[in-house]
């Protein structure tokens, strides 16, 4: 049984998009496209809208076959210490939703795949996604098709955003990937922008994608098709 592997990068910003670009450049080598995690906002007051050389940059990416993702609004915390979603009523959510869904439509970046930021959603943000029109929820555990209430398990293996980045952590991660590889399951690695300017961050996710790759894992994105009669990452 062959297995899947998918790769994503959260935190791409003017900052953050040369080591995203390096890391994606070693990635076409490999014959493997990116899921992109892209949030209109964050800290010190960045603005998507107001970045044009990264907004460019992920369109590029896109029509070379990456995958978007909508990845929070503005990633600031609700409660203390808690992700942007995390806590969040259901109501609030979509509002969240929809702004960050016009931000996205402005930029030219729409998309109808979410995934929380830290991968934590409430019950009531997972409630909100439908009507705020997106299709497919990556999720820490597994990826749930909203529209057809059906989900494929799968925990996500990552450095940064809520995960270790210590030398340890990024060797079970490696291994972690391997043995999910081997038995034909699918792995789902993710690392943020700011891990990727870490040679040994860098180089962990590389090598956990290597060793999915040597094990016959099929590499994908997360996508949602009207056109599939059960769920999967591809």
């Amino acid at each position: 049984m062959t297995g899947q592997v998918i790769v994503s990068v959260s935190g791409i910003r003017d900052e953050t998009r040369e080591h995203a670009a390096s890391f994606a450049d070693e990635m076409d080598k490999r014959g493997v496209s990116l899921s992109l995690l892209v949030a209109p906002r964050s800290k010190d007051k960045y603005r998507l809208v107001n970045d044009t050389k990264t907004q460019s940059w992920l369109r590029d990416r896109r029509a070379g076959g990456a995958a978007i993702v909508l990845h929070g609004y503005d990633q600031a915390a609700t409660k203390r210490r808690r992700a942007e979603f995390a806590t969040l009523p259901e109501h609030e959510a979509r509002l969240r939703l929809l702004a960050a869904d016009r931000v996205m439509e402005q930029v030219g970046l729409r998309t109808r795949l979410f995934a929380a930021p830290r991968w934590s959603a409430s019950a009531g943000a997972v409630n909100a996604l439908p009507s705020a029109g997106f299709r497919l929820l990556a999720a820490m555990t597994s990826i749930q098709d909203l529209e057809r209430d059906t989900a494929v398990r799968s925990r996500v293996l990552g450095i940064g955003e809520g995960f270790r980045a210590e030398p340890w952590w990024c060797r079970a991660l490696v291994l972690g990937a391997g043995r999910t590889a081997r038995r034909g399951g699918l792995v789902r690695l993710a690392i943020t922008g700011k891990q990727l300017g870490r040679s040994g961050a860098r180089q962990a996710l590389i090598d956990a994608v290597d060793l999915c790759l040597h094990h016959e894992a099929t590499p994908t994105v997360y996508r949602w098709d009207r056109r599939l009669n059960h769920l999967g990452a591809a």
